[in-house]
């Protein structure tokens, strides 16, 4: 029987690959940290929907391969001005 922890787990990968979501997307969706997010996505998934998990690592990798581009994305909106659309 599943736990919290392992739905958890699942709903959140599920979240990541519908919305192309980042990591701290994913956390501000459902209230949890960043380190928690990981942690459920790299350590118990595998474990738990190893397909799921293949699916969702891939996304990460392009999450993280990408993360430099977003940040100069990000710098430029502030010092023009204007709101990030995160917020």
């Amino acid at each position: 029987m599943r736990t919290n922890i392992e739905e958890r787990a699942c709903d959140l990968a599920v979240y990541i690959i519908e919305n192309k979501a980042t990591v701290r997307a994913a956390a501000s969706q459902f209230g949890i940290s960043k380190s928690t997010v990981h942690k459920d996505l790299t350590d118990r998934l595998p474990r738990l929907n190893p397909a799921l998990y293949r699916q969702v690592r891939q996304l990460l990798d392009l999450n993280k391969a990408e993360r430099h581009i977003r940040g100069g994305l990000a710098t430029q909106r502030k010092y023009r001005g204007e709101q990030d659309p995160d917020d």
